[in-house]
C-alpha cells in the first residue's frame, strides 16, 4: 500500500472510530444529539487548526499554503495577507485566541496597500475589503477599519468607467484600471463592503459607487428579466449571453437580496424581487434527477445547457433567506445527491446524465453554507447529518500531512498543490457553525458577504 493510500486509510479508520466512539456514548435523545454537536464541531476546530499550522508553518507572511510542495503562493509580487485576513474571524468565532492574536500581529505588522500592483477588484474586495471590515467589528481593534478604508479609496477608480460598472483591475498605487470585459458577479458583488464602508466612516462615496454599479448592471437586463455572463463595461453591450447562476452571475443575486436586509434599500429589494421570477421562471428546471437551475439565452429564455455545479449551491441558502423554503429544500436534496455523486463535489455536472463536466474540486464551501442555513431556518437533524457526511469526505480525500489540499479530479481523488484562503474563510467556518450551539454566532443579526465574513448592521 503505498504512501498516499496508507494516510488515506488511517484518516478514514480514525474518523470512524471517533463516530462509533460518540456514538457509544449516547443515553437519550437530546443528550446524544449535543454529544455528537459537541464532537463534531470540536473536530472542525481541530482540522482548522491542523490547516492553519501548516500555514504558519510554511507559508507565514504569505498569501496561502501549498501544502503538498510544503510551500506558499503569493497573488502577486508581494504578499497581501489573504490567509490572515480571510482567516481572522473564524478564528474569533471559534475562540482560538492565540491564533488570532498571531494573525492580529502579522497583519498591523505587514499588511500595507501602498504597492505599485494591479489587483482583481472583486476577489481584494469579498476577501481583504470584507474581511477587514468584519475584523474590525469582530475584534474592535480601529487599525482594521483604518485599512479597510485606506483599501476602499485605492479600489475607487475601478468605478471610473462611463458605465459606472467597475473595470475587473485596478492599481493600487496609481488608479490605472484595466479589463473593461467584467461579469455580473465582479460587478454586482460589491456593495455589502462598500456599503458597510460607508456606514462605518460616515463617507457616502463608497456605497454611491457600488451601489450605481448594481443599478447600471441591472438596467441592462434582458426584457425577460435576466443577465448574461460577461458585459464590456464602457459599451454596457452584452458578451456572452447566457445566463445561469453559476460563477461569473451567481453572487450579483445573493448581494441584491443582502443589501436590502442589511440597508433596508428598498430599490435593492424591487431587484431582487423581479430577478427570482425571472430565475424561477426560466432557470429552474425539475426534472427525473431532482430540482436544478440550469443555462438558458438571456433574451429568449431557450435552454442552452443542463449544468449545475458546486458554486451553484450557494443558492439554496439566498432561498431561504429570502423565504422559499420549498425551493430551497428541493434545491439541496439536489446539491447533496451531487456530492455524494463521486464522495464529493466536482466542480459542475450534467445534471440530465449526471455525470461531472468539470472534475476538479478546490475545497469550495456553497453546499456546507446551503446546509447551515436551512439546518438554521428548520432545525431538521438532516442538514446536521449532511455536515458530518461533509466533514468525512474532506478529511478522508483533502488531508494531508501539512493541510489541506484541492482535488484535481473527484473521479480519481488526485490532489492538488493548493490550499485557498476561503477554505478557512468559509468552509470550515460554515461547518463549524453547522455543529456549534446557536449562541456561537447570532444569525440573525448578521449578513455574511460572499466570502462568509460575518458583516453587524451596527448603524441605525
Amino acid at each position: 500500500m503505498n504512501r498516499c493510500c496508507r494516510s488515506r486509510f488511517f484518516y478514514l479508520l480514525l474518523f470512524f472510530i471517533s463516530c462509533i466512539f460518540t456514538s457509544c456514548s449516547k443515553e437519550n435523545g437530546s443528550k446524544s444529539e449535543y454529544n455528537e454537536k459537541t464532537y463534531y464541531s470540536a473536530k472542525v476546530r481541530q482540522e482548522f487548526l491542523h490547516a492553519w499550522n501548516a500555514y504558519k508553518k510554511y507559508a507565514w507572511g504569505h498569501d496561502a499554503l501549498k501544502p503538498l510542495s510544503k510551500s506558499y503562493h503569493d497573488w502577486y509580487a508581494e504578499s497581501f495577507l489573504m490567509t490572515p485576513v480571510d482567516a481572522f474571524d473564524t478564528m474569533k468565532i471559534m475562540r482560538l485566541d492565540k491564533e488570532a492574536d498571531d494573525a492580529k500581529a502579522l497583519i498591523f505588522e505587514r499588511l500595507s496597500f501602498d504597492k505599485d500592483i494591479m489587483v482583481q477588484n472583486f476577489e481584494i474586495t469579498i476577501r481583504l475589503l470584507g474581511g477587514l471590515i468584519a475584523d474590525f467589528q469582530i475584534d474592535g481593534d480601529e487599525r482594521f477599519l483604518r485599512l479597510a478604508e485606506d483599501l476602499g479609496n485605492r479600489l475607487l477608480s475601478a468605478f471610473d468607467s462611463p458605465t459606472g460598472m467597475p473595470y475587473v483591475r485596478v492599481n493600487l498605487k496609481t488608479g490605472e484600471t484595466s479589463g473593461e470585459i467584467n461579469n455580473p458577479a465582479e460587478i454586482g458583488t460589491l456593495l455589502i463592503e462598500f456599503g458597510t464602508l460607508s456606514e462605518l466612516t460616515g463617507n457616502p462615496v463608497y456605497y454611491n459607487k457600488a451601489k450605481r454599479a448594481l443599478t447600471e448592471l441591472y438596467k441592462r437586463r434582458s426584457k425577460i428579466g435576466l443577465v448574461g455572463t460577461t458585459i464590456n463595461v464602457e459599451t454596457g453591450e452584452w458578451i456572452d449571453k447566457n445566463s445561469h447562476l453559476s460563477g461569473m452571475i451567481d453572487s450579483y443575486y445573493e448581494y441584491l437580496l443582502k443589501s436590502w436586509l442589511l440597508f433596508g434599500d428598498e430599490e435593492c429589494k424591487e431587484m431582487w424581487d423581479s430577478s427570482i421570477t425571472a430565475i424561477n421562471t426560466y432557470l429552474s428546471d425539475e426534472t427525473e434527477n431532482g430540482f436544478w437551475y440550469g443555462y438558458v439565452d438571456m433574451n429568449t429564455g431557450k435552454r442552452t445547457a443542463t449544468k449545475f455545479g458546486a458554486l451553484d449551491g450557494f443558492f439554496p441558502a439566498v432561498l431561504v433567506l429570502s423565504g422559499d423554503l420549498d425551493r430551497a429544500v428541493k434545491l439541496q436534496t439536489s446539491c447533496y445527491a451531487m456530492w455524494n455523486l463521486y464522495g464529493i463535489v466536482p466542480e459542475q455536472i450534467d445534471y440530465m446524465v449526471q455525470k461531472a463536466t468539470a472534475e476538479y474540486y478546490v475545497l469550495r464551501p456553497e453546499i456546507i453554507e446551503s446546509a447551515y442555513y436551512l439546518y438554521h431556518y428548520t432545525g431538521d437533524e438532516k442538514y446536521r447529518k449532511m455536515g458530518e457526511t461533509f466533514l468525512q469526505s474532506l478529511i478522508i480525500y483533502c488531508r494531508t500531512d501539512e493541510g489541506y489540499a484541492a482535488l484535481k479530479s473527484v473521479v480519481t481523488k488526485e490532489k492538488e498543490d493548493s490550499m485557498e484562503s476561503f477554505f478557512l474563510a468559509e468552509t470550515l467556518k460554515y461547518l463549524y457553525l453547522l455543529f456549534a450551539p446557536a449562541e456561537t454566532l447570532d444569525f440573525d443579526k448578521v449578513i455574511f458577504n460572499t466570502e462568509a465574513h460575518p458583516i453587524r448592521k451596527t448603524w441605525d
